[in-house]
């Protein structure tokens, strides 16, 4: 009886062959202000491909405890720092975006069944890490999606949510 093995070589930054692209996703940040997270949502605008992540609200510091975690990411991600999270998505509305909050209310549907368009634009909104995206947002969302959640938690952090959604969003987008 012959075995045979296929040897799986580990491949590093230097060595993948993936295919860059950018998805047209904007990912606006309500507020979210912890550095670490910040610096995560860095790295995943990046891994994802996004147009540009913009952050929203007061205090925003690209610092180290940022720079740590996003792991020189902040160098090469379109972003840009703006006070107003509802202005921002107000004028992404008015520029034809998709407005899509990422956030748990009464008409949200399971992203897993939401149908994202590549026929416009699409504006993710998160937001912040204990009260989600604000009111002024929803209400001038076109859609609220959701991450089903199966234990006793009814929410997830932020960056992982968000993870989540700009795989999905990407998956169906290419």
């Amino acid at each position: 009886m012959t075995i045979n093995y296929t040897l799986q070589v580990q491949l590093t930054h230097y060595n993948t062959e993936f295919t860059k692209r950018t998805f047209p996703v904007v990912l606006v940040c309500d507020n979210v202000t912890n550095a670490p997270n910040l610096g995560s949502l860095f790295r995943i605008a990046d891994a994802f491909g996004i147009q540009k992540l913009i952050l929203c609200g007061k205090n925003i510091v690209i610092g180290r405890k940022l720079t740590k975690t996003s792991r020189a990411t902040e160098k090469v991600v379109n972003y840009e720092i703006c006070s107003s999270a509802s202005a921002v998505t107000k004028t992404l509305k008015d520029e034809g975006y998709q407005i899509i909050a990422l956030e748990i209310t009464k008409t949200s549907k399971p992203i897993h069944n939401f149908k994202f368009s590549n026929q416009t634009p699409i504006a993710l909104v998160i937001g912040d890490e204990n009260f989600g995206v604000s009111e002024s947002i929803l209400n001038i969302s076109n859609e609220a999606i959701h991450i089903d959640m199966f234990g006793n938690n009814s929410s997830m952090n932020v960056v992982q949510a968000t993870n989540i959604a700009l795989y999905e969003i990407t998956k169906q987008l290419m």
